[in-house]
């Protein structure tokens, strides 16, 4: 069986039992040209030297996840096939990788979705420390507001007016509250901060519309999906949607997730089924029994979707939603009802029936 085996200095068509390159296409000596190459390969891409080792062969294997259009995967040890043999030197190594995080350093795609998913995280926790500050200071002067105003509105109405007797006369209340007087000098630092607390608002609003614009335009298909904020969060996770269409759909299902799956891993118990795909509708509206599943097909859609944007393809987005509902209905219609729990007994250990036993005392398997 031919195994095909891509390194940094060319791609081999290799013998698997034993061990013989039957063909090869070296790289070029060319640092701008094999940087090129290299960074087609980290983008999921395939070269075209592999697709003419593999013309004519038979059911070919494949070293990498990334040759699978190629052939089937497989473990395979290419550590006999080494740059010095073939005339690359680790000099030329040392340029051409240069020139590789050079290329891909300047790649454009999505870096500034990634970065401005960040920045809104930044803002929303700020939001979330300022908005908890200014309820608990106002609130010894005008605790009753938080029953009538939240969040923007809150702290626009104490940035504009201050005193709790202008802002009730500005709501249209006649309450009487139960909060404490303050002097002028601590209602404008009040004020202050609720001024801050607002504008704050208008940056996390301004934020989501920018982000919101990037996802429609550079990801049409992963947005029909998962929705613009979703859909963003997911490519953040990822490190960006080149990386994200790179990823197995199993990968796909828990990004977010990966301390609870490390922390499965060390205590031995069961890990997580999903990650931020959690916050789609049809998977945190599921039964806890159905959750994984239905992630587990929402992954999946989602990886073509993503490969479909990094890669220009047509719009698909609609048929992929189409698709992911049907196999939603099939999994609710399939699992109705939660699993059964195993029952114990008072020593702890499920109860089963006992193996009944043979004529001289042998269990019966």
């Amino acid at each position: 069986m031919a195994v095909l085996v891509t390194k940094w200095f060319g791609c081999f068509l290799v013998d698997e039992k034993s061990c013989r390159i039957l063909d090869k296409r070296l790289m070029p000596r060319d640092v701008q040209s094999t940087a090129e190459k290299l960074a087609l390969m980290q983008r999921g891409g395939v070269l075209d030297e592999e697709r003419e080792l593999v013309a004519g062969v038979e059911k070919p294997s494949v070293s990498d996840r990334r040759q699978s259009p190629l052939g089937k995967p497989m473990m395979f040890d290419s550590s006999f096939i080494k740059a010095q043999d073939y005339g690359f030197e680790d000099a030329f190594m040392h340029e051409v990788m240069i020139g590789l995080g050079k290329l891909r350093t300047s790649e454009p795609v999505h870096r500034s979705l990634v970065q401005a998913i960040r920045s809104l995280d930044d803002q929303i926790a700020t939001i979330n420390l300022y908005s908890e500050r200014l309820h608990e200071w106002y609130g010894m002067h005008f605790p009753e507001l938080a029953d009538y105003a939240h969040d923007e509105r809150y702290a626009e109405l104490i940035a504009r007016f201050g005193d709790r007797e202008a802002i009730k006369e500005e709501l249209g209340l006649d309450i009487e509250s139960i909060g404490a007087d303050m002097d002028d000098e601590d209602i404008r630092a009040v004020m202050d901060l609720a001024d801050t607390l607002d504008r704050l608002y208008d940056d996390e609003a301004r934020t989501e519309a920018y982000i919101q614009g990037i996802v429609e335009e550079g990801c049409p298909n992963m947005c029909a999906m998962l929705g613009g904020p979703l859909a963003a969060r997911l490519v953040s996770l990822a490190g960006g949607l080149e990386r994200l269409a790179s990823l197995p759909s199993s990968t796909v299902q828990l990004l977010g997730a990966e301390k609870a799956m490390f922390r499965s891993m060390r205590s031995g118990k069961r890990g997580p089924k999903h990650g931020i795909l959690y916050q789609h509708p049809e998977v945190h509206r599921s039964p806890y029994w159905q959750r994984g599943k239905v992630a587990r097909a929402l992954a999946g859609k989602v990886l073509i979707a993503a490969k479909i944007d990094q890669y220009h393809g047509e719009f698909a987005g609609d048929r992929l939603n189409e698709e992911f509902r049907v196999r939603v209905a099939e999994i609710r219609k399939k699992y109705p009802d939660p699993p059964k729990k195993p029952q114990r007994a008072k020593g702890g250990k499920p109860r089963g029936k006992r193996p009944q036993k043979g004529p001289r005392g042998q269990n019966r398997r």
